[in-house]
């Protein structure tokens, strides 16, 4: 209700925007208005019996252009990179005198359409960023590594400046699967419904929001469309922070001016501390040789991949064990899918994201990745009984450096039945969060005494032959190298739970059969 009111009110604000530079609206003065009329967001002029209203015109075009566009859910929340006054400390740094950091951004403001001017607040900003956050500005750069040459495609598809790009450090800190309290998630931090208005959908298997493509071409057109209400890239960030309500309060509040540096008192604090921590970022990575800031070599660059269309649904550790692509790495390059797998749908175009060494790999054994997958499902364990025995199961707590795959290999079973035990969405854990596992020698114990008809597997007898695991070896690439020899025969034959506990060096048994 309160948002339709919210409108309502737009709209009849904005229905005579192209008339005369200052619209006004009289209001016959009655004594129970004095204190209604008396708001700083507006100008009342008494003259005789009547109070005349003043509108800003810029204002109004503003809230009109804004219900044009149908954009109402403002990204709200988003900051977890943001200084709060708190945080903010008031220093000198030998590297950075005043009047050096002045002369550095006179320079950044030639070369950028952004008003950055030096004020106390800017350096303060800047200087606690150097003295409290400069190793992780290193990280920051690694990932940049990846992101920036992706934003920047984007970025001038749509005639966006380039700087924009440092926006996402502050909305995500470039972690795609970033997700704000209330709910705003992805590099760009988009909330559900503005996500929908742009074509981000979200299901059991994807967020489209923490997609780096699609993220990233939605974020460009947001912020298209702000620039074309604002006509100014301070206020478009202002505006893609808190809403473009709240800046055109500010613009009334302020008088009418639209620079963003005289309206930020107006702005809800976190925005007015929003726009001087993406210059105090733009400032870091543009003199970031000056300041000693150096990127971490580790990650891979956004060149040295390439994308795949899925014909058929695939887990991670399908893909895992076919291609030898670790675990980890598909899930750095492909956070949009919530549960390590890649859902077919008819209609629906996913892809999977690959190094470019193993593109090549995977298209020539497309076929064969296929049909692996295609016996491993067929294959799927069952759900576990729901009476199992408290002794059957173990109650494992989380600890510094855990992630689901090293709590897999050390159990035996799988990153997706540890999420289906747990109710887990995401591969993500918390230190301290406490794991229901049922480790597989006791998930066969279970499931017998539960079904006694079921009949064990037993390992054969007679002829086998000895193959050394290789470096790059994966159970599907030895399978293939025998006839009638599955991937599951082998995990069978040499108790074999886990593909990561398949090392170089490992003797498997292959019988013949």
């Amino acid at each position: 209700m309160k948002k339709l009111l919210n409108i309502a009110f737009l709209l009849i604000f904005s229905i005579g925007f192209s008339q005369t530079p200052t619209d006004t609206i009289r209001f016959q003065k009655l004594e129970d208005t004095k204190e209604l009329f008396s708001s700083s967001d507006s100008l009342f002029l008494k003259k005789n019996d009547t109070l005349t209203l003043k509108i800003h015109k810029e204002a109004t075009l503003i809230d009109s252009l804004w219900l044009n566009e149908l954009i109402k859910s403002p990204l709200y929340d988003t900051i977890q990179y943001v200084l709060k006054d708190d945080e903010i400390i008031e220093t000198e740094l030998e590297e950075l005198p005043t009047d050096l950091l002045k002369e550095r951004l006179k320079v950044l403001n030639s070369k950028t359409p952004f008003n950055i001017e030096y004020n106390i607040h800017l350096e303060q900003v800047i200087k606690t960023y150097l003295k409290r956050r400069k190793s992780t500005f290193s990280t920051l750069m690694e990932r940049a590594r990846y992101y920036f040459p992706m934003f920047e495609e984007s970025l001038d598809k749509y005639d966006i400046p380039l700087e924009i790009k440092y926006l996402a450090i502050v909305e995500s800190a470039l972690k795609p699967t970033a997700k704000s309290r209330v709910g705003a998630t992805g590099l760009w931090q988009f909330m559900y419904q503005t996500g929908k208005q742009f074509n981000l959908n979200v299901s059991s298997y994807v967020d489209e929001r923490s997609d780096p493509y699609r993220a990233t071409e939605a974020a460009c057109k947001y912020l298209a469309s702000l620039y074309q209400i604002f006509g100014d890239w301070d206020l478009a960030l202002a505006a893609y922070n808190s809403g473009p309500g709240n800046v055109s309060k500010a613009i009334r509040r302020s008088g009418g001016s639209t620079n963003y540096w005289n309206i930020r008192h107006n702005l809800p604090r976190e925005t007015a501390g929003y726009v001087p921590a993406f210059y105090a970022t733009l400032y870091i990575f543009e003199y970031a040789n000056e300041h000693n800031i150096k990127a971490k070599e580790n990650a891979i660059t956004y060149f040295e991949t390439d994308t795949v269309q899925i014909k058929r649904q695939l887990t991670f550790e399908q893909i895992y064990e076919t291609t030898k692509v670790d675990i980890e790495v598909l899930q750095f390059l492909n956070p949009q899918y919530k549960l390590d797998i890649i859902p077919y749908i008819k209609g629906k175009n996913y892809t999977l994201t690959l190094p470019v060494k193993d593109i090549g790999k995977f298209l020539s054994n497309e076929k064969e990745i296929y049909a692996f997958a295609e016996a491993e499902d067929a294959k799927r364990e069952k759900p576990l009984p729901q009476y199992v025995e408290m002794n059957d199961r173990i109650l494992y707590r989380v600890r510094s450096g855990d992630y689901l795959g090293k709590i897999a290999n050390k159990y035996g079973v799988s990153v997706n039945n540890i999420k289906r035990w747990n109710n887990l969405r995401s591969t993500r854990l918390r230190i301290g969060q406490r794991l229901t596992i049922y480790p597989k020698k006791l998930t066969g114990s279970t499931v017998a005494k539960a079904k006694p008809k079921t009949t064990t597997k037993s390992v054969p007898t007679g002829n086998f032959s000895t193959y050394i695991v290789k470096s790059g070896d994966s159970l599907w690439k030895i399978a293939q190298k025998y006839s009638n020899v599955s991937v599951q025969n082998i995990k069978d034959w040499n108790n074999i739970w886990s593909v990561k506990s398949l090392k170089p060096g490992i003797k498997l048994k292959i019988f013949n059969k």
